[in-house]
């Protein structure tokens, strides 16, 4: 459903904006999402990245892998994370660029800038989510399923 008429709903527009967009714009679209401790604690799901925060890869070739982002590359929007590196054919070791909505943030390098943004974006929130209540219901009730029909968790 479209929300707002002076958005164009467009596939090639949307496209367009999106791979011509600015800087500013750009950090935004690199959002990553927190570990379930960070979201809990700030009560925020996700900030843009930055250059030393660490995360956990969760999808991908890297899945599993975790380290401290050394560089956001906004004009290719990819992160380079430090233990993350492949080797070249001639021998040469290059960061391996990842996309932010493939990464957990596990821990942030906050600043006064950084936390005011958390507390903003954390007062639009409810303080006591009945839907993140009822996600843990449902995640526990599946739990319990899984263990009767003897899957191993």
């Amino acid at each position: 459903m479209k929300y707002n008429a002076k958005v164009s709903s467009s596939r090639r527009k949307c496209r367009k904006s999106h791979f011509t967009a600015p800087s500013s714009v750009r950090r935004t679209i690199m959002s990553a999402p927190l570990s379930a401790e960070l979201r809990t604690k700030h009560n925020v799901r996700s900030i843009p990245v930055r250059k030393d925060d660490e995360v956990q890869v969760v999808r991908g070739l890297y899945k599993g892998r975790d380290g401290k982002i050394v560089q956001c590359y906004r004009k290719k929007f990819v992160i380079h994370i430090d233990r993350i590196t492949r080797e070249k054919v001639n021998g040469s070791v290059v960061n391996v660029g990842i996309h932010p909505s493939n990464v957990v943030v596990t821990r942030l390098k906050l600043d006064k800038d950084r936390k005011a943004l958390l507390d903003r974006k954390a007062e639009g929130r409810p303080k006591n989510d009945k839907l993140r209540k009822v996600d843990i219901l449902m995640s526990e009730k599946v739990k319990d399923e899984l263990v009767m029909d003897g899957c191993d968790i």
